[in-house]
């Protein structure tokens, strides 16, 4: 607390009437002076206007905010829009100069000290949730597949005769293409597919592939951890004991990998038995921010340090500000209870989607080392004229996106002048089609399963009816008694029916709508527990359309 302005206050003011709120702005006070003093992520998240607090005084010290101050540069942080200004808080130097990301720049004290800041609260997070053992980390205002180039051009200074990536094949374009923007050669191995349709690391291939080029033309092995079912993360203990023993730098992309246990513990492992040079990471897909940066960590400082000073030229530092605003309202303790729902969503959404697919008699694919994407195959299509695409189509039309159907017909996709056969399936020779969904972090899952769920009502249903609210009062012993009817009427539509387990807590609704009861149906169910009675009443919507063919198997 200012105590020039504190006095000069309690002149205009009795002091009894203003120790309260100086007792409050000391407050605040203390929380920056303990974010600078630490440098870690607050336990609990603050509130805006603490946040705010922070921000604007790192504003004020970049010379754009000064009282008086002339530039005479030709990048100044000059602003042509008063909206602008204030959507970036007067921030505009960026980040980092010319040589360097990381280093500090003069004229932007304040944003030079946002930067750091922020990458010293991201290694905090990465290492509270399951990476103990990285060493620095900092954020980059570009995507993942850029960072992944950046990386990549990083260790071209080492090896400069090396020409080939070695490259467990993932289907999505970016983690392909950071190779060939890099200018290395691609060798991509295929992977394996087990015996319960799932796919993983064929390290067999990776292990012939060393021997055929020589391990001193390997630039790296560009392994992965999160990624669409029915791939399975890299085996990242055994790629990493390889690189160790061959002296072949190893280069991870974990997009999305650090809202999963799974992935963390599988890098932390293998970081301790192996080789890891870095592991790179989304601020979207992550933290729930918008677009355009990532994050780079590693174990060894030295070389994260390379990375850095690789960038060519300053950098935007709206990734940094974002993910700073992000972690201070979080708190360690809010991203873990993110985390921890997600974890929660992606056991209901594999539970919904099990009973789909008996529905259908298709299969839901199991993922030891992916959990947060899961598949379900589409055979009922194999025996239809209509194709499996279509069911994508459906699902989007009725405002239901990221769900994404790789049909399996051995159509190939071209990315620069590499062919791939089934694109989408990670593999040339996969069997099924098949459909997949993620529970991703801070998806609303349970209401958003729910709603997909529904759609199936048009042909038929079998639904679970939710106990949470009562969730926290009930011990394992108690049972609940259920009354279900239409909302405002006493009574189930005639094609519903209910079912209850007797002296339990489970309760399903079922059945299957008549072709003409097109309309959207309210059930208001009572729940009781039978122990202390206490009450809860919910509704659960369904919405019934037209049905719809969608295979000949089932009319």
């Amino acid at each position: 607390m200012d105590e020039t302005f504190k006095s000069l206050v309690n002149a205009l003011l009795k002091t009894s009437v203003t120790d309260q709120s100086f007792e409050s702005m000391t407050t605040r006070e203390k929380q920056i002076h303990q974010l600078l003093r630490h440098r870690k992520c607050p336990l609990d998240g603050w509130d805006e206007s603490a946040i705010e607090l922070l921000v604007n005084r790192l504003a004020l010290m970049d010379s754009n905010n000064f009282v008086h101050n002339y530039g005479l540069g030709e990048r100044e942080a000059r602003f042509a829009s008063p909206l602008v200004a204030r959507r970036h808080y007067r921030l505009g130097h960026g980040i980092g100069r010319s040589g360097d990301i990381c280093e500090l720049q003069p004229k932007a004290i304040g944003s030079s000290l946002l930067n750091v800041l922020t990458n010293s609260l991201l290694l905090d997070v990465i290492q509270s949730v399951g990476v103990a053992n990285t060493r620095a980390c900092f954020v980059v205002p570009m995507a993942t597949g850029m960072s992944l180039v950046l990386c990549l051009l990083t260790i071209r200074q080492s090896r400069p005769n090396a020409k080939f990536v070695i490259w467990p094949r993932i289907d999505q374009k970016s983690c392909f293409k950071c190779i060939l923007t890099a200018g290395f050669t691609p060798v991509i191995i295929d992977n394996k597919i087990l015996d319960n349709n799932s796919l993983e690391t064929d390290v067999e291939a990776i292990e012939e592939k060393i021997k055929e080029l020589g391990n001193e033309n390997i630039v790296c092995i560009l392994s992965t951890t999160s990624c669409f079912a029915p791939r399975n993360a890299d085996n990242l203990e055994i790629i990493s004991k390889l690189c160790l023993q061959q002296s072949i730098p190893h280069l991870v992309n974990n997009a999305y990998g650090i809202q999963s246990s799974k992935c963390m513990h599988l890098l932390e492992t293998s970081s301790r038995v192996g080789r890891i040079d870095a592991f790179v990471q989304s601020t979207d897909k992550n933290f729930m921010v918008p677009v355009g940066g990532s994050i780079i960590a590693g174990f060894d400082t030295h070389f994260i340090n390379e990375i850095s000073s690789t960038y060519a030229g300053r950098g935007s530092s709206t990734p940094s500000l974002d993910l700073l605003i992000t972690l201070l309202h979080l708190g360690i303790n809010g991203y873990k209870t993110l985390l921890k729902e997600r974890k929660d969503n992606y056991n209901y959404l594999k539970e919904q989607m099990k009973i789909i697919a008996n529905k259908f008699n298709a299969n839901v694919i199991e993922n030891k080392s992916n959990q947060i994407s899961i598949a379900m195959t589409l055979n009922m299509f194999s025996n239809s004229s209509i194709k499996e695409t279509e069911l994508g189509s459906m699902l989007f039309k009725r405002s239901i996106s990221g769900a994404r159907v790789v049909a399996i017909d051995g159509k190939t996709k071209t990315i620069g002048k590499y062919e791939f056969k089934n694109w989408g399936s990670h593999t040339n020779s996969y069997n099924d089609s098949y459909i997949t969904a993620a529970a991703a972090i801070e998806t609303q899952v349970k209401k958003d399963v729910s709603d997909v769920y529904n759609i199936y009502t048009t042909q038929a249903f079998y639904v679970q009816i939710p106990t949470d609210a009562l969730s926290k009062s009930l011990a394992p012993i108690d049972a609940i008694e259920f009354i279900p009817s239409i909302l405002g009427m006493p009574d189930l539509p005639v094609w519903m029916q209910y079912k209850h387990v007797n002296h339990s807590q489970k309760a399903y609704l079922y059945g299957s709508p008549a072709l003409d009861d097109d309309r959207d149906i309210e059930i208001e169910v009572i729940s009781i527990n039978q122990f202390n009675y206490e009450t809860h009443k919910q509704v659960m919507k369904f919405r019934v359309t037209k049905r719809e063919k969608i295979c000949s198997t089932h009319p």
